[in-house]
């Protein structure tokens, strides 16, 4: 049994420190997952609050921690209420935060204590500690993995090579003269976590504690995430490097980084080595006019690739207008009618199993019936319900790819000749014709209805609508017209990427610039497609000594001729 499982105590409670990393989700350790999973109270700092919350369980209370605003010289933890218990106040409560995890502990609760980074290399946390401690609360502690390692790790800069070479971390808010002093003698790796207004200071320490103004250095903002931004220097050019680039003076000049110091962060180094910004759709925001659910596995693919997808669902799902029909297939699916079952979306699917909940049924009421699916996205909603289909087209992922390796029906083989077929209520007739036509009979039931949904929040449209997405998919003719319809029309800028031609040409008509069409109608294949458009666009930046831009980042111009992947 491992410590995240060891019951609390029934006054005390069990308190949790926990390490988010970072700041990229994918950096939790599967102990923290488990830790957060069992969590009754949540204490976070702000910055890795959506980092944990997607991993507690439904219901926990919450509490976000902020430096203290009387003090924003020393950062001290103050702690705001957000749970039940505190929004009957009328406002929240702010707190110490020793004192409000051991109080959220009581009880028999279960607290995580989450912090940005390593909380071993928290002071606060280690202030915690001591208070759990004398107060006899009993804690443990779920190591992350350390800012000063992680950001340098993702910005492409190692801190050791073959050659071997101290490592020095410093907190450019803690440091004192004579770890300046120290750092500044050594031709080690220097790690200085600060603040990017004050690099330029730290840089001024080392050079004054005897480092060369010519030494390297590397500072990166927001590390590990798809805002990360890294600069290279000298010690003696920071200032300048960062001022021509505007990023001095900024309102964001008290964000955090890391910088590194030392012949390992030289930029031909970080050239070959900066995997993570050089990704195809780096930092791209990227619309999916999808739902969240049917989005899932294309956004997971975009993410992959260095994207932020956006889910903006165009179209919503309700019940048909007459239900008789759709309850007499389902009747007739558990009596034995049907010889097939074909489900075309994931829709369809989730249809079917909502009025198998509905008479109390599962996914034995399939037993004996061929299954059929579409494409691999609702084969893989078959096996979440516990199907597993039997046919899955071998080549195109469409009704016409379904009907090429669907057997014809045979009077000897096949004792029933009747397919049961849940779809949309707009969905073409291609299947029904082809089934047909191979010698079945076809229940085509509508088991679902699509209308267009209700328009994104403002923020969303004017960002469509001003340039502020780079890229949007169209997996559909009818995503197209939605979008259009409920949002307006996404900006010249953004680069359009559709999953066919009879997509692309809707697009057209729309008066959009097609930059990019997949070449197969799969949405797996449509983000591969943007990911290489990416890719050469980044490549031909280069090339031309030019700075890699994002779409959105580029001024309004001309429209360029359509292309293709």
């Amino acid at each position: 049994m491992s410590p995240t499982t060891l019951p609390a105590g029934p006054e005390h409670g069990h308190v949790t420190f926990l390490g988010a990393g970072p700041g990229d989700p994918g950096l939790l350790t599967l102990r923290a997952v488990e830790a957060l999973a069992h969590a009754d109270v949540l204490v976070a700092e702000h910055e890795v609050l959506d980092v944990v919350r997607t991993h507690a369980k439904q219901g926990v209370s919450e509490v976000h921690m902020d430096a203290d605003p009387s003090d924003p010289g020393t950062g001290a933890p103050q702690l705001t209420v957000v749970d039940g218990a505190s929004t009957t106040l009328g406002a929240p409560a702010v707190r110490d935060a020793a004192h409000l995890v051991m109080e959220a502990a009581r009880g028999g609760r279960r607290v995580v204590r989450a912090v940005t980074g390593d909380p071993g290399l928290d002071a606060y946390a280690a202030e915690e500690m001591l208070a759990c401690a004398a107060a006899g609360v009993p804690f443990e502690v779920v190591p992350g993995i350390a800012n000063a390692v992680g950001v340098p790790a993702y910005a492409g800069v190692p801190l050791r090579d073959a050659q071997g070479a101290d490592v020095r971390f410093v907190d450019a808010r803690t440091a004192s003269d004579r770890c300046w002093t120290e750092v500044g003698a050594s031709d080690g790796t220097v790690v200085v976590s600060t603040t990017l207004d004050s690099v330029a200071a730290a840089a001024g320490e080392l050079v004054s504690a005897g480092r060369k103004p010519d030494t390297p250095l590397t500072v990166t903002i927001a590390g590990t995430t798809t805002r990360q931004r890294t600069w290279t220097a000298t010690l003696g050019t920071v200032a300048q490097t960062l001022k021509q680039a505007k990023v001095l003076p900024s309102p964001d000049g008290g964000r955090p980084v890391i910088a590194v110091v030392g012949e390992r962060s030289a930029p031909a180094r970080r050239d070959q080595l900066s995997w993570f910004e050089s990704k195809p759709l780096f930092g791209w925001k990227v619309l999916v006019p999808r739902t969240k659910e049917q989005a899932a596995s294309l956004s997971d693919q975009l993410r992959s690739y260095g994207a932020v997808p956006s889910e903006v669902p165009t179209i919503a799902v309700e019940p048909p207008r007459t239900p008789q029909q759709m309850e007499r297939a389902v009747k007739g699916l558990v009596t034995g009618r049907y010889e097939w079952i074909a489900f075309t979306s994931v829709n369809a699917v989730k249809a079917v199993r909502e009025k198998f909940e509905e008479y109390g049924l599962d996914a034995r009421a399939f037993a004996g019936i061929k299954v059929a699916a579409v494409g691999e996205q609702t084969a893989n909603a078959l096996i979440a319900f516990g199907v597993k289909p039997d046919l899955v087209p071998s080549g195109e992922q469409s009704a016409a790819g379904l009907l090429e390796d669907w057997p014809p029906y045979d009077p000897v083989f096949d004792p029933i000749d009747r397919v049961f077929l849940p779809r949309a209520d707009i969905a073409t007739e291609t299947l029904v014709a082809g089934l047909i036509e191979l010698g079945w009979e076809v229940d085509d039931v509508t088991a679902y209805r699509t209308v267009r949904a209700s328009p994104p929040p403002a923020t969303t449209r004017e960002a469509i609508k001003g340039g502020g997405f780079d890229a949007v998919l169209f997996t559909s003719s009818s995503t197209v017209r939605n979008l259009v319809g409920i949002a307006g029309k996404p900006h010249n800028v953004t680069v359009i990427a559709c999953i066919g031609p009879a997509t692309a040409k809707t697009a057209e008509e729309h008066g959009l610039r097609v930059d990019v069409m997949s070449p197969e109608p799969s949405v797996t294949k449509l983000a591969e497609a943007l990911a290489d458009f990416g890719l050469r666009r980044r490549a031909a930046a280069l090339e031309a000594g030019d700075p890699v831009t994002r779409p959105s980042e580029r001024r309004p111009g001309s429209r360029r001729r359509r292309s293709s992947t």
